[in-house]
């Protein structure tokens, strides 16, 4: 594992450069801060992460501007800061990927079961209340998710059908609670406001039917959730940005193994290095898109754009 300083400098250089200036400007000061440093070296390793501790300062201390002033709540409220840390957990939901996920969930067999594990609040779980915009293809909806897709991409005509739906997550949040729906709005980054009212919208969608997002952690409780699915309809087992956070690549491989003993069809949205199987190399700042191991498109870790692969 790489030092703290080193793990702020990897993630201004391939993460936040050309996406945060102000992130990228903070992680890259954070790496040369030693008070800083020493307050993040005392947390637990799962701990230390930048997105977390980046959301924790705009959680207690509202958008953060710039290094000054993300320095001073530091300084004024570490101990606070600290708390969040170590209470929360990293949980994007980012309804925009839905947008990646829709080309290879439409050109499945109808109608979908979907099993979501990290599902968070569960926003990426309704791929059918949305509307999207690809350029050459749109399809109704509200909020309309825009993303850019390579030409190679089977862009659908129509959203897919979805019978059964149901997430996994170690700490389910809840789309009606004003402090949850609070952090998911403090994980968004400096630089990509734009997400924000996108973010409200897929919440308030969410209001209206929420997803069931079941308590429980996808290396012991994925099976018996699986297992309430309808067999008429096709199971699709999901994730985006999950399996960075299994350390263990044992315990990856036993999840993909689960996956597969349930016949069910996996895509796994993630880094490829940690997605059991996959074989294509990793592209620092992107995620793959596979299906059952198999890498079929890159995409944006936000959902902005998608690149399908050559077959």
């Amino acid at each position: 594992m790489p030092g703290v300083a080193e793990l702020y400098r990897r993630f201004a250089e391939h993460e936040t450069a050309g996406r945060s200036q102000v992130y990228t400007e903070i992680c890259t000061r954070i790496a040369e801060d030693a008070e800083v440093l020493a307050f993040l070296e005392e947390l637990p390793q799962a701990k230390r992460q930048p997105n977390l501790f980046l959301a924790a300062v705009q959680y207690l201390c509202g958008p953060t501007r710039d290094w000054a002033s993300f320095r001073e709540s530091f300084a004024e409220r570490r101990g606070d800061i600290r708390e969040v840390i170590v209470s929360r957990s990293t949980q994007t939901n980012e309804p925009a990927r839905c947008a990646t996920l829709l080309p290879a969930l439409a050109a499945l067999p109808q109608p979908l079961a979907l099993l979501e594990v990290g599902a968070s609040a569960g926003l990426c779980l309704q791929p059918d209340r949305y509307g999207y915009d690809y350029g050459r293809v749109s399809l109704p909806g509200e909020p309309v998710l825009p993303c850019r897709a390579n030409d190679a991409t089977p862009l659908p005509s129509r959203v897919p059908e979805v019978v059964w739906r149901a997430g996994l997550d170690l700490n389910p949040l809840d789309v009606r609670d004003p402090a949850e729906c609070a952090w998911l709005e403090a994980l968004i980054w400096p630089g990509e406001e734009e997400r924000l009212p996108r973010l409200r919208a897929a919440l308030e969608v969410a209001r209206r039917d929420p997803p069931p997002v079941h308590r429980g952690d996808l290396r012991t409780d994925f099976t018996a959730l699986a297992a309430q699915a309808p067999p008429e309809a096709t199971l699709v087992v999901f994730h985006t940005a999950v399996l960075a956070y299994v350390r263990d690549a044992g315990e990856r491989a036993a999840f993909a193994d689960a996956v597969r003993a349930t016949g069910a069809v996996w895509l796994a949205n993630e880094n490829a290095a940690v997605i059991p199987g996959c074989e294509v190399s990793a592209v620092p700042g992107t995620f793959t898109l596979a299906r059952d191991a198999q890498a079929i498109a890159r995409t944006d870790p936000h959902g902005s754009w998608v690149e399908w692969l050559p077959a």
